[in-house]
């Protein structure tokens, strides 16, 4: 899944933080990636607690953001933390992540199917069979047709920006344009109303790992709206939208058709669940700190600002709602190999060692909040091991990235680099370390909301982006071939990979790595892939994150899961007293 950075933090913060909050600890179980030093840790950061207790049902959850949703439709939904969101409250999907704090996070459940799924064939056909009583907030009945008809809606040109595991996985798809035209695909069956099967075009063991992706929740035919159900999906979930006036403000309400026997998940403890967006800088921040009024009943969307640690950290009661759960994920600078100067392999292994690593690690917080990243599979991916590969310092080696640029005859390069606009201070980090090398960067800023769709436009994707990658599940198979398959690049709707990089021979490697069935040969395959990708250089790795995240007085059941990159795990947040913090 792709993510956004929100802003950077000043360099005068790192050491206040770095003394004011102690590092995850490194669980390898855990799919959040690496933690840092163990010896320590932050409130709640990875250590299986939950900010204010269990809650109460009843009451308003508002969630504070300074962001619009970039997609709502399932088939669209692929970005932290807009998945979770659709996911854990409108819509559900064949399997979920279980909802636990701690390496439990990562633990996938049955969701609308009785289990996690029945293979075949050695892997290549999978069958799931739905719960009994499951309804939309209409009190019509899920059926199985409505999960093959999103799945086959995640093929449709027009609804770009989802998952491509339907596109990359299903026998069959591969010239198949979606339901839109009357066409259906002849690998998903549905024999009854109750039962799904996926045929493969090659074996996959983590399937019921990737049916907890959006695109395998349910979408009736008659529902159709095309672009247009961005804004009011279908609900099979606890919650229906109610208002959604973009831009500014989303309200859920119960959807009386969901039935708690049927979800061992999400407990739907709030009445009602209002997202107010267009908050700007730490203004989200500052109101949950105070907790004044409906306030203490708040929770920041995405995460916590960075700037936002030092009025946090030296308030007992106040870090006392703060935890800084690990993520999985890796931040990149993704060098688009598709146009000069990024062409030229030279020039890419020339940035490796111009970007200074630890300059975007104190823009964003310093080494509390974040760790240098030294490889393109985060350490959850290796075994908890921090693989290093070129063994590059952290500041780069702006020498030696002079010479490998003076050897491709490119001197006095001028690119431009693309950032979301709370990136803009690491973006003018990476201005400065690549200035010490000859290469002139402008910075161009995009709104949040918009920025995945800017970067997918391939015909004017900029030279420079900072973006990165989690993995949907512990493996990583959900990483490789989605950054880095020149396969999986669209004209528009690109996500993943930003760098439109094209390499036979990796692509070749990853189809061989794909048909292995021995799981740790294959755990292997792909970290030596890395330690080759890293001498490719399509991308510059820069960090490895944790989210800061913050709630009201008045919240409680508040945790990051790391199922979803660390992000409060909105399926069981709620409310210590329902009848307090109204305005």
């Amino acid at each position: 899944m792709t993510r956004r950075t929100h802003a950077a933090l000043a360099a005068a913060l790192a050491a206040t933080l770095t003394l004011g909050l102690g590092a995850c600890k490194n669980d390898k179980s855990d799919s959040g990636g690496d933690a840092g030093p163990a010896n320590s840790q932050g409130p709640g950061a990875a250590s299986g607690s939950i900010v204010g207790g269990t809650p109460v049902k009843g009451g308003t959850l508002d969630i504070l953001t300074n962001q619009d949703f970039a997609h709502l439709d399932p088939a669209r939904n692929w970005t932290v933390p807009h998945m979770d969101f659709g996911t854990r409250l409108i819509y559900r999907t064949l399997t979920t992540f279980k909802s636990e704090p701690g390496a439990a996070g990562s633990e996938i459940v049955p969701d609308l199917a009785t289990d996690l799924g029945k293979s075949s064939e050695g892997g290549k056909v999978w069958t799931f069979t739905l719960k009994d009583g499951l309804k939309y907030e209409d009190g019509s009945p899920i059926k199985s047709a409505d999960i093959k008809y999103n799945v086959e809606r995640s093929f449709s040109p027009d609804l770009t920006g989802g998952p491509d595991y339907a596109v990359q996985y299903l026998a069959g798809g591969e010239n198949y344009k979606g339901p839109l035209t009357g066409e259906h695909l002849a690998s998903i069956e549905t024999p009854d109303d109750k039962t799904i099967v996926f045929h493969l075009k090659r074996p996959v063991a983590e399937f019921s790992d990737t049916v907890t992706l959006p695109t395998f929740s349910p979408v009736p035919q008659v529902q159709e709206k095309g672009t247009l159900y961005d804004s009011r999906p279908f609900s099979s979930g606890p919650y229906k939208i109610e208002t959604y006036d973009r831009g500014k403000q989303l309200v859920l309400v119960r959807n009386t058709g969901w039935d708690q026997a049927t979800d061992s998940v999400r407990k739907a403890y709030p009445d009602r669940i209002v997202v107010t967006e267009g908050i700007k800088g730490g203004q989200a921040d500052d109101r949950i700190i105070a907790s004044d009024g409906a306030d203490a009943n708040a929770i920041n969307m995405p995460w916590m600002q960075h700037e936002s640690a030092a009025k946090v950290l030296p308030k007992p009661d106040v870090k006392a709602r703060m935890v800084a759960e690990s993520t999985g994920c890796t931040d990149m600078l993704y060098l688009n190999t598709a146009k000069a100067p990024f062409d030229d392999p030279k020039v890419r292994e020339a940035m490796m060692w111009a970007v200074d690593r630890e300059a975007q690690v104190t823009a964003f917080g310093g080494p509390a909040m974040t760790d240098t990243a030294t490889s393109f599979l985060p350490p959850s991916l290796t075994g908890g091991v921090k693989s290093d590969p070129l063994k590059i310092p952290p500041a780069g080696d702006p020498e030696k990235a002079k010479a490998l640029l003076k050897e491709a005859g490119k001197t006095d390069l001028k690119v431009s680099l693309l950032v979301s606009l709370n990136d803009k201070t690491r973006g003018e980090a990476i201005q400065q370390s690549l200035s010490k090398v000859g290469v002139q960067v402008t910075v161009n800023t995009v709104d949040p909301s918009a920025f995945t769709d800017t970067l997918g436009d391939t015909k004017n994707a900029p030279e420079l982006t900072i973006n990165g990658w989690c993995p949907d599940y512990p493996s990583a198979a959900t990483f490789f071939p989605f950054l880095f398959d020149g396969r999986t690049i669209k004209e528009k709707g690109n996500q993943g990979n930003y760098s439109q990089f094209r390499d036979q021979a990796t692509m070749d490697r990853m189809d061989q790595i794909a048909a292995m069935t021995d799981v740790d040969e294959a755990n292997k395959a792909w970290q030596q892939l890395d330690a080759d990708l890293m001498k490719k250089a399509p991308a510059v790795p820069l960090m490895w994150q944790r989210r800061p995240l913050l709630v009201g007085t008045n919240v409680a059941g508040a945790f990051g899961n790391v199922g979803f990159a660390g992000m409060i795990d909105l399926a069981t947040v709620g409310l210590k007293d329902p009848a307090k913090g109204k305005g």
